[in-house]
């Protein structure tokens, strides 16, 4: 199965794609992950890219492409996968069929902008193994250490308020449409992501027609 997930920054995309991860048993690969690897690696393109995000402007398509074709090639994938942060935009969609990557559904993870707001001020992420927290709806155990791997959470650089009023409205109007684009394609799922991780993920589950 080859998924993508859309919603709005903070919407709940990178926890319902590890979790629907493991019930499926498939990998989830995040443009946003890949993105801060490259910024990791300390590279001229990871420069560029840090300038970019840091600023809460997006990345070009070139690079973004790029970056997730190289990932697809390793061997995880070949089962399927589920694309978390791509794509963005018509533009990105249409490339998507162009490289002959067919998606089996796009999931919409639907909330409204003051639930986003007040989700990303209580965001955490986990530098090593990218593990995404939420203090409120989704702690860890031990406070401000990652369930995963152990390591020392920290609040994203672009989870500041003038950021996060930036992002949503950049999503609003270069996301938004991609949500008729997959409708009028017969390939749109629904769910509302103001409850529960668990229940959340139950509800996609039996949306995407998953039965465990």
């Amino acid at each position: 199965m080859i998924l993508t997930l859309l919603g709005a920054p903070g919407a709940g995309k990178g926890t319902m794609a590890r979790q629907l991860a493991k019930k499926l048993q498939i990998p989830t690969i995040s443009t946003g992950a890949l993105l801060r690897d490259e910024i990791g690696s300390g590279s001229m393109l990871g420069k560029e890219i840090d300038a970019l995000i840091s600023n809460g402007n997006f990345v070009s398509d070139e690079t973004i492409i790029s970056l997730l074709l190289k990932r697809l090639e390793e061997a995880d994938c070949q089962k399927g996968y589920i694309l978390d942060g791509f794509p963005r935009n018509e533009s990105q969609a249409d490339q998507l069929s162009q490289l002959g990557i067919l998606l089996d559904k796009a999931l919409l993870l639907s909330i409204p902008d003051a639930e986003i707001i007040a989700r990303l001020a209580g965001r955490r992420e986990c530098p090593n193994c990218r593990a995404t927290y939420h203090i409120q709806y989704n702690p860890t155990k031990l406070d401000g250490v990652c369930d995963e791997c152990g390591g020392a959470l920290q609040i994203r650089a672009d989870d500041t308020p003038e950021i996060i009023k930036k992002r949503l409205e950049i999503y609003h109007k270069q996301t938004e449409p991609l949500i008729q684009y997959f409708r009028q394609k017969g390939l749109l799922a629904v769910v509302q992501s103001e409850q529960g991780v668990d229940d959340t993920v139950a509800s996609a589950l039996k949306t995407l027609g998953v039965t465990l």
